[in-house]
């Protein structure tokens, strides 16, 4: 299993967890409030997203990863056309960065 695969197995179990938060809205309340750990935007997004996501994880200090595209973020949660998710469980977004220092 691959490291990439490995990545979207624990972000499918986030979701099922209840430790994940998906859309546009949901996500930048989610930062606002502290509680976004890590943001995941579809590779394949529009660039005006991508570039938005980008400063406003930076503004908010959250990681924000690219690595994914739609199809591959969608099936890991089971959720049809997701672009955007975030994580809000520190001790999942440890495991995350654990699985990423391996790469």
């Amino acid at each position: 299993m691959t490291s990439k695969e490995k990545k979207l197995n624990l972000l499918g179990l986030a979701f099922k967890a209840g430790k994940v938060t998906t859309g546009e809205d949901l996500v930048i309340k989610s930062m606002q409030h502290g509680k976004a750990k890590i943001v995941f935007v579809a590779s394949d997004s529009s660039s005006s997203t991508i570039d938005k996501f980008d400063k406003k994880c930076f503004f908010y200090k959250v990681e924000c990863v690219f690595e994914f595209n739609t199809d591959e973020l969608s099936k890991a949660i089971g959720k049809p056309m997701r672009r955007i998710i975030a994580l809000t469980d520190k001790g999942f977004c440890d495991a995350f960065r654990k699985i990423k220092e391996v790469d």
